[in-house]
């Protein structure tokens, strides 16, 4: 297979789950300013979305979006208890999970990245954000992952979207849950090595 990465992006998320999963895979960067790969190749051609992060299966079909690639692979290898089985209430409560993280958070951090939102509504954004924030870490008061006892794919994609606090400059010391959350996951082996493959650790 073949993970198409921006660093730092909410692809990260997919490349930690790869590393989790044991899958071999090629992580190859797609730059998603110039649209174009390390050969000089046009990444519209490959994702017409232009968007990371992309799977390329091995038969050649490929698949968008963050929360769908995912479970995708988190199926492939049930063993590993990435994800609950298909069918289930928990896995229901998962995609509850993916969809909140992808639409309050992941989207919401968006203006804070973008140079040309105004400055006098970029205090508006941290606010909301935080509020989101807030409700994951009273959600984490009482358990060391979102789904329980088990690290999921939901822990991959939280990890990396929250962890872009550093980057804008959000204050989350406050969420004491959350930060420490933050924390335990980075020294997770795959976390580790997702981010040292992307260049954010040495």
């Amino acid at each position: 297979m073949k993970l198409y990465y921006s660093i730092g992006a909410c692809s990260m998320s997919p490349h930690i789950v790869l590393h989790e999963a044991g899958l071999p895979f090629e992580a190859v960067l797609a730059d998603t300013k110039t649209k174009k790969l390390a050969d000089g190749t046009d990444y519209y051609t490959i994702n017409p979305k232009g968007s990371v992060p992309l799977l390329e299966l091995d038969n050649g079909e490929r698949l968008s979006e963050g929360p769908a690639i995912v479970q995708y692979i988190a199926d492939l290898v049930p063993a590993k208890n990435l994800a609950p089985a298909a069918g289930t209430m928990a896995r229901y409560r998962l995609q509850e999970w993916l969809n909140y993280i992808t639409s309050e958070l992941h989207k919401g951090f968006s203006p804070l990245f973008n140079p040309a939102t105004p400055a006098d509504y970029k205090p508006l954004v941290s606010a909301r954000l935080i509020d989101r924030l807030t409700i994951v870490d009273k959600a984490l008061a009482d358990k060391p992952f979102l789904m329980g006892e088990h690290f999921t794919v939901a822990d991959a994609y939280l990890f990396t979207v929250a962890g872009w606090s550093k980057f804008v400059r959000l204050d989350i010391s406050a969420l004491t849950n959350l930060t420490a959350y933050l924390g335990r996951i980075a020294t997770r082996p795959a976390v580790q090595q997702a981010m040292k493959a992307e260049g954010l650790l040495k």
